[in-house]
């Protein structure tokens, strides 16, 4: 079936959705236990645990293993009745002991039945009401029965480590302390996402049980690990649903090194078993092959509990999901002379129009599936479009379509798989598989534009004819700020002027510094006329100088309740800036402010050009990781993340901004702003170009829309392409002009009108 990029139906031929519906010859897989539920709860765990530092100290580990084995499994021994453990659950540092116990099953089960003499189970409880009263009534029993020892590990980092009865344990968890890490993506969360997986773990099981003796050990997909570890945290149930005899002797384990043969044998029996390609989007598998490195994925993508931002109605949250298309030729449609002339074309429905991503037909194969992209894509984008292309079209250097195939992100949300199959012109064989779409980071840009007045009107004749030739009163500069779809949805204005302008009349002088305040209104300009406007009324934020100018020092006030307080360090060789913010009405809250990108930011630092070299060559990932100057991460320190957590990358020079859902977007925008003009004025020179006064030009709505599409850094032949890139790897070429040049250096040189003032007050209202 042939469709248009606009097609709104059903797009592509929907091959088969799960693959044990192809296994119909097959004995059944039995899975006793809702692993959809069990899976979600699993996660949740995962990451209270990991958000619980104190769990993992020394001394309270120590501690965890020592009640786990003399107080909770001695306790659920006798309250287990045959096969059916009790309906309770112990404090949380011995429910993680306990969990990372059961990853051993051979371990555990020998443990419990030299002890108990019989295998304990952990209940199926789901639900977060009835974890918790699960938890309280563990709490009546423990007490009756252990009266002098405490319910909650009271052990404190000070306090002397107990003696290790069990080494093999305390290895056990010490190896799972970063398991949340396997499995943070906010998509696997989903219901959609862990009905798929759990269609293509049971596939799995039905190949370990086929060729469990025959094969080398098998390789579980990210997908397949999850639901796997959360089957075995459930014993009982799992000892009864395996019917091989110590079956993980059989799969890598998720921290295992995989070998390339069995990731390879892992394939090939998944892609001759259901005539899918194995690896899927949120399916991947974990790479650690030798000298080649494992990719990070390009785009930070966490669980947020909430987004603080939705009180600022201009703003549209952005949500991304991650794309994996697969290609196959038909070996009895492919004529060998025709190789050489035709490829395969990419581009999405919608955004990002000068977006083509072609592989010539000589880089597939009719013996395997061939993962051909791999990339992340904002839902906004609304689908992918297949275009079978044939080189020598009707100019000698172009090409013509010979079949084209759009696959839309619905139709591929209704696949209980998330995965759709599809033919183009009978030659090619296409696979797009996708993840449910998750809340993505915020990303702004401020760009410049007309100067404004007191009112918040543009200078320009337009608006002195509107009011009668009264002069306008005051001198603002302004600047839009744009999201990742081009939509204006704030408006930011740095005060520099007061007084009136007549033509030949009287003219301003520049206010005093702590006059000059930075303003922030929620919203689009109202055009009175063509690009002439006036700002939207609602102010959200405002920032006011405070102290008087130091050339070392700058100090700001925010309406937020913040101070920030910025260091010009000229002591040492390599001048740096220093930041504190402080917030007045909450002294508690820590918050610090690191220059460059720092966490899950920081770019790669090589020790040599022959490293860099060989990472690049790997990974394709080319980021410029020398010039750090402009970049600002902004950290938040609570009890959940005592280590801290970047919630903002800031780029003050190109004043860009990138947020997280929970954290103040407002707040992020003013401090890049209030950092550039602080910045501007110890150095006593225009550095982010705040002197520029008209709007510059930007690409076109829908033609390069930045981050609508970040491409995996294993697609090593395309990522070269700056504007695939997450935009902090280069900044500067991601966020730049339509035409591809440096916005503020390479724009025609601008004439401005004596009404808006001279480049000397503008100087004296910046840089003085």
């Amino acid at each position: 079936m042939s469709a248009t990029p606009n097609s709104i139906g059903v797009s592509a031929d929907t091959g088969p959705t799960t693959p044990t519906e192809l296994s119909d010859d097959e004995p059944p897989v039995r899975v006793s236990i809702d692993l959809v539920a069990a899976a979600r709860r699993h996660i949740a765990f995962l990451r209270a645990v990991a958000e619980s530092e104190w769990l993992h100290q020394e001394s309270t580990l120590l501690e965890s293993i020592r009640r786990y084995d003399e107080l909770w499994m001695p306790l659920i021994s006798d309250l287990t009745v045959g096969s059916t453990p009790p309906m309770i659950l112990p404090p949380v540092d011995v429910q993680w002991v306990w969990y990372c116990h059961t990853l051993n099953p051979v371990s555990y089960r020998r443990y419990c039945e030299s002890r108990f003499s019989k295998l304990i189970g952990k209940p199926a409880i789901f639900d977060e009401e009835n974890e918790e009263y699960a938890v309280m009534r563990c709490r009546g029993i423990w007490v009756q029965r252990y009266p002098t020892e405490p319910l909650e590990n009271e052990l404190d980092s000070d306090s002397q480590c107990p003696d290790v009865r069990n080494e093999d344990l305390l290895i056990e968890v010490k190896k799972q302390r970063l398991l949340y890490s396997k499995f943070s993506e906010p998509y696997m969360s989903e219901l959609v996402y862990l009905i798929a997986a759990r269609e293509r773990y049971k596939g799995f099981l039905c190949i370990l049980q086929k060729f469990a003796d025959g094969c080398p050990r098998l390789v579980p997909a990210a997908d397949i690990s999850l639901l796997w570890l959360t089957h075995q945290s459930y014993p009982t149930v799992y000892a009864g649903d395996m019917e091989i005899e110590d079956i993980n002797r059989k799969v890598v384990g998720v921290w295992e090194k995989v070998k390339e043969e069995e990731l390879e044998a892992t394939r090939k029996l998944w892609e001759s078993i259901y005539n899918q390609p194995y690896e899927k989007a949120g399916g991947h598998v974990a790479m650690d092959l030798g000298e080649v490195v494992s990719v990070k994925p390009p785009v930070y993508w966490e669980v947020s509990d909430c987004d603080v931002n939705t009180k600022y109605k201009s703003m549209m949250p952005r949500f991304l999901l991650e794309v994996c298309v697969h290609v196959r030729l038909n070996p009895m449609k492919v004529m060998q002379e025709d190789m050489k002339k035709k490829f395969l074309r990419l581009r999405v429905v919608r955004c990002h129009g000068e977006l083509k991503m072609d592989k010539p037909f000589s880089s597939f194969s009719s013996d395997s599936w061939e993962k051909t992209w791999h990339l992340y894509c904002e839902f906004a984008t609304k689908g992918v479009v297949l275009d079978l292309r044939l080189r020598g079209g009707r100019c000698f250097k172009g090409s013509s379509s010979k079949d084209m195939v759009a696959v839309l992100w619905n139709d591929l949300l209704r696949s209980p798989s998330l995965t759709l199959e599809t033919k183009v012109d009978e030659q090619v064989r296409v696979v797009v598989s996708i993840t449910p779409p998750a809340q993505a980071p915020y990303l702004f840009k401020c760009v410049p534009d007309r100067v404004t007045d007191d009112s918040g009107a543009m200078i320009s004749d337009v608006v002195l004819r509107m009011n009668n030739h009264r002069p306008q009163e005051g001198r603002w500069l302004s600047r839009t700020v744009l999201d990742h779809a081009g939509r204006e949805c704030f408006v930011v204005r740095m005060r520099v002027a007061g007084g009136f302008w007549r033509r030949g009349g009287e003219t301003p002088s520049a206010v005093k510094r702590e006059d000059r305040i930075i303003e922030i209104r929620e919203g689009s300009w109202s055009y009175l006329a063509g690009t002439i406007g006036r700002v939207p009324e609602k102010v959200v934020g405002t920032a006011t100088p405070k102290g008087p100018p130091d050339h070392q020092k700058s100090a700001w006030c925010f309406s937020t309740g913040d101070e920030l307080t910025i260091h010009w360090d000229l002591s040492s060789s390599t001048a740096g800036l220093n930041f504190s913010l402080q917030n007045q009405t909450c002294p508690d809250s820590l918050v610090k402010l690191l220059e460059g990108r720092k966490m899950q930011y920081q770019a790669k630092k090589f020790n040599s050009q022959k490293e860099k070299a060989k990472q690049n060559m790997n990974n394709g990932q080319e980021v410029d990781e020398e010039d750090d100057e402009g970049f600002v991460t902004l950290v938040r320190f609570t009890e959940e993340n005592p280590t801290g957590r970047a919630t903002a990358l800031l780029n003050w020079k190109l004043l860009v901004v990138e947020v997280l859902p929970e954290e103040d977007a407002v707040l992020a925008l003013l401090l890049c702003i209030s950092i550039l003009r602080s910045v501007s004025e110890m150095r006593k020179e225009d550095v982010g170009s705040l002197l520029i006064r008209r709007r510059l030009k930007e690409a076109k709505q829908g033609t390069r829309d930045w981050g609508s599409v970040v491409l995996h850094p294993s697609c090593s032949s395309d990522i070269s392409l700056p504007q695939l890139q997450p935009w902090h790897w280069n900044a500067m070429a991601v966020t730049a002009a339509s035409n591809g040049t440096d916005n503020f250096t390479k724009q025609p040189a601008f004439t401005y009108s004596p009404v808006e003032g001279s480049d000397k007050l503008y100087k004296r209202g910046i840089i003085a």
